[in-house]
């Protein structure tokens, strides 16, 4: 593989934003920022961002709804629109949410995902909370 190739990838700061014991800021490359990235998308609410409103997931209006198969599907669509509209580097395979075990206020949203430029997979479970209220 080309650096050319991996430079697609990008390197940059680590998210969340963390320091070095040198003290210096610690960075992520290529397969590590992509994974960062979409953490980055999936924990931001549309309309956070001033100058970019319509960045990030839609999942987040949901946090109040009831456990239940609506809405387990509409934070699916919403992760996946999300993903493939500001990841450009990956194809999203899979998106599945599922309640964690005990824990009905828990959803875990399992994403799998190719990316583009080496055709590596790759997978995360990001945790969602709902009825934060209750």
């Amino acid at each position: 593989m080309t650096t050319g190739t991996r430079d697609f990838l990008g390197v940059g700061w680590r998210f969340p934003l963390q320091v070095t014991p040198q003290g210096s800021i610690a960075r992520a490359s290529y397969e590590q920022r992509i994974e960062e990235s979409i953490y980055l998308i999936l924990s931001t609410a549309k309309g956070e961002r001033v100058m970019m409103p319509e960045f990030g997931c839609g999942m987040h209006e949901l946090v109040f709804a009831s456990n239940n198969q609506l809405t387990l599907s509409a934070v699916v669509e919403s992760v996946r629109t999300a993903l493939v509209s500001f990841e450009p580097r990956v194809d999203v395979l899979d998106v599945r949410a599922e309640s964690a075990p005990g824990r009905p206020n828990l959803l875990l949203i399992r994403v799998d995902y190719r990316v583009r430029a080496n055709n590596a997979l790759g997978n995360l479970v990001y945790p969602f909370y709902i009825r934060e209220g209750s």
